[in-house]
C-alpha cells in the first residue's frame, strides 16, 4: 500500500494495533448504536413519545439523530473517508449530510401538511 491506514477512532481517544482490531472497534460502535436503536424501537418509552419537538415525537429524532450518525460512521472509516485529504472529505460528507438533512425537512414538512388535512377534514371552497 502507498500508504497506512489510521487505526484510531473517535478522534484519537481510541487507538487499535492493527486493521482487524480497528474493523472490530467500529463494528461493535455500530452495532451498540443499532442495538439501541431497536430497544427504543421495541420499548418506546412514554416520555419519548409523549414529548414533542417541532411537531415530531422526540423518539423520531433520537432515530432520525442515530441513523445519521451512523451513516456518517459508515461513510467515516469503512468507506476510508478518514484517509482522504480534507476537501475532498468534507465534499462528500457535508453533501451528503446536508442531502439528508434537507430530505428529512421535507419528508416531515409534507407528512405533516398531510396529516392535518386528513385530521381536520377535507374543505372545500366555494369561490
Amino acid at each position: 500500500m502507498a500508504h497506512e491506514h489510521k487505526l484510531a477512532i473517535f478522534r484519537g481517544t481510541l487507538k487499535f494495533k492493527n486493521n482487524i482490531q480497528k474493523i472490530w472497534g467500529v463494528l461493535i460502535f455500530l452495532t451498540l448504536v443499532t442495538a439501541v436503536e431497536v430497544v427504543l424501537g421495541i420499548f418506546k418509552p412514554e416520555f419519548l413519545i409523549e414529548t414533542t419537538f417541532i411537531r415530531m415525537k422526540l423518539l423520531n429524532w433520537i432515530f432520525i439523530i442515530l441513523t445519521i450518525v451512523k451513516a456518517y460512521y459508515i461513510t467515516w472509516d469503512f468507506m476510508h473517508m478518514r484517509d482522504e485529504v480534507k476537501g475532498l472529505r468534507r465534499a462528500v460528507v457535508w453533501t451528503g449530510i446536508f442531502l439528508i438533512c434537507y430530505l428529512v425537512f421535507i419528508l416531515l414538512t409534507e407528512g405533516d401538511y398531510i396529516f392535518e388535512v386528513y385530521n381536520n377534514g377535507f374543505q372545500s371552497w366555494d369561490f
